[in-house]
């Protein structure tokens, strides 16, 4: 896959100077300084290369292509993840591309999670949020632990971020997550499917969560917070826990509120 440094980097990071000076027709002077991007563009390039390199040297068994190793906008990806740590990226590259294989993500489909998805448990909303993010509606109180075999609900969770991820709108890059904690109580408390879920979004799929709502936590809700926040660690920093209307003042247009959410 080939690297869009020029429509990504480049013009996320141009610097626009204004000068206090009005010109002679008392119009303003503005000077575009590009020089620095283009340096951290050309770095960032770098960096991508050798850790390619080091993956086609050291990593011959890992597959090609999309979500390869020789991916250049997965390798960018991890990159910033990891603050352009080479060896951090490597590593969590690794992990990530062999789970993804491995876990078989590439043969998910609407009939592989079809027992779980008929649960109503969570879906991917089929409009994008006021700020133009993809939307993942999680309603635990649907959940039962047993229900179905752990691996059902694993894969509806991959299937259900790779559909969000596949709708991200031109510079957007991240997603928001809503958990409905309406009618939620201990019987659908699922710590295993938890300790999943943050592996998932550590080390498969870094920084693309932007915002996660729990919306209308009820008291039984607060200890389960309280044991898992610390294990999540700053990924705690992106949760909110706000209210229904909340949700729908703030996040959604009258169109494109969920049905859930509709008083």
């Amino acid at each position: 896959m080939s690297l869009r440094f020029s429509s990504t980097l480049v013009a996320a990071s141009v610097n626009f100077k204004s000068s206090k000076n009005l010109n002679s027709n008392g119009s303003r002077n503005f000077r575009f300084s590009v020089r620095s991007c283009v340096s951290e563009s050309h770095h960032a390039h770098k960096l991508v290369l050798e850790v390619k390199e080091r993956l086609a040297k050291d990593c011959t068994s890992l597959p090609l292509g999309k979500y390869g190793r020789d991916d250049e906008d997965m390798i960018l990806w991890f990159l910033k993840d990891r603050r352009f740590s080479v060896d951090e990226a490597i590593g969590k590259l690794t992990k990530a591309i062999k789970w993804r294989h491995e876990f078989k993500v590439d043969e998910l489909s609407e009939d592989s999670i079809k027992a779980a998805t008929d649960t109503g448990k969570a879906y991917v909303h089929g409009f994008l949020d006021v700020k133009g993010r993809p939307v993942v509606i999680v309603a635990p109180a649907k959940h039962i632990p047993g229900l179905l075999d752990p691996i059902e609900d694993e894969k509806l969770c991959v299937f259900l971020l790779e559909k969000a991820l596949s709708k991200l709108p031109a510079g957007q890059h991240k997603i928001l997550g809503i958990f409905d904690l309406r009618g939620f109580g201990s019987q659908n408390a699922d710590l295993k499917f938890l300790t999943f879920l943050f592996d998932v979004f550590y080390y498969y799929y870094p920084s693309r969560l932007d915002e996660v709502l729990f919306v209308d936590a009820p008291f039984i809700f607060q200890p389960i917070w309280q044991f898992t926040k610390p294990l999540v660690k700053q990924y705690a920093s992106l949760v909110k826990f706000c209210s229904a209307e909340t949700v729908r003042k703030e996040y959604f247009t009258e169109e494109t509120l969920p049905s859930n959410f509709r008083s």
